[in-house]
């Protein structure tokens, strides 16, 4: 499906300036399943890592594998880079030498916010005939989570190949809610935990004594598109998911919120 995004872009590469970064010695990709919290996760790693090493050209996806892999994955030149790739024999050749993290959201959260983005005026598709309340909410979060055929894909394709077939691997998972709390509490030793792990998972040497500056500025909501913040909607979105779509949730990918941690087994 091809998709336009539209918002301004941040001012973050300005922002980052204030800060003494360091240098990557191995490539890093940040990893997610879309609308997991990959701008989030971008932006406060980029207060970080030396701004030379941003990957600028695109998010990294499938498609275009073939034409990023060998400049955003070298070993011998570091970057650090982020996208949506899925798991392929392909993909999983080209991270062999390269740090990488996988952002995951729990799928009933993930629905929302898939609606929210899909019937926001900053995204322009193939799907911009349900807006407007063209189609019950309800629908809409049906959609998200069955898909549509050869415009959305179901929940269950993206979450087994973005999120699932990386686990048991040298990947490491971060789940998009940990962020939100340590982010939300950063005063916290629970925070400074989270965060030092954080920077191990992506290879940095540790956390700078001014670490809760640099995550608030990366993470000020004002400077991300997608945030939720910073869409604009005609049309009410739950804050919940509603327990018929929880169902479907369970009846369209058995076994998926337990094999991610977010329900007991």
């Amino acid at each position: 499906m091809n998709a336009v995004i539209l918002g301004k872009a941040d001012t973050l590469d300005e922002a980052g300036r204030q800060f003494d970064r360091v240098k990557l010695t191995q490539p890093l990709f940040l990893n997610s399943a879309p609308k997991s919290g990959t701008h989030l996760l971008r932006n406060i790693m980029r207060m970080f890592v030396d701004e030379s090493q941003h990957w600028r050209h695109e998010f990294i996806q499938h498609r275009i594998l073939a034409q990023s892999r060998d400049l955003a994955f070298q070993p011998a030149a570091p970057m650090m880079s982020w996208g949506h790739l899925l798991f392929s024999d392909d993909a999983s050749i080209a991270l062999k030498p390269v740090r990488h993290v996988v952002l995951m959201r729990d799928p009933h959260d993930w629905v929302l916010a898939r609606a929210r983005f899909y019937l926001s005026d900053e995204f322009q598709g193939s799907t911009n005939n349900i807006k407007g309340g063209a189609v019950p909410i309800e629908e809409v979060l049906n959609m998200m989570i069955l898909g549509l055929h050869q415009k959305i894909p179901t929940l269950m394709d993206i979450y087994s190949l973005n999120v699932v077939a990386w686990m048991g691997g040298p990947a490491r998972l971060v789940r998009y809610e940990d962020v939100v709390e340590a982010v939300r509490d950063l005063g916290s030793r629970r925070a400074e935990t989270f965060f030092a792990g954080l920077m191990e998972d992506c290879g940095l040497p540790g956390l700078p004594g001014d670490w809760r500056r640099r995550v608030e500025v990366g993470a000020d909501p004002a400077q991300s598109r997608t945030a939720r913040q910073n869409l604009t909607l005609d049309q009410p979105i739950p804050d919940q998911l509603p327990p018929v779509q929880r169902r479907m949730v369970d009846f369209a990918a058995p076994g998926l919120r337990r094999m991610l941690g977010y329900a007991e087994a």
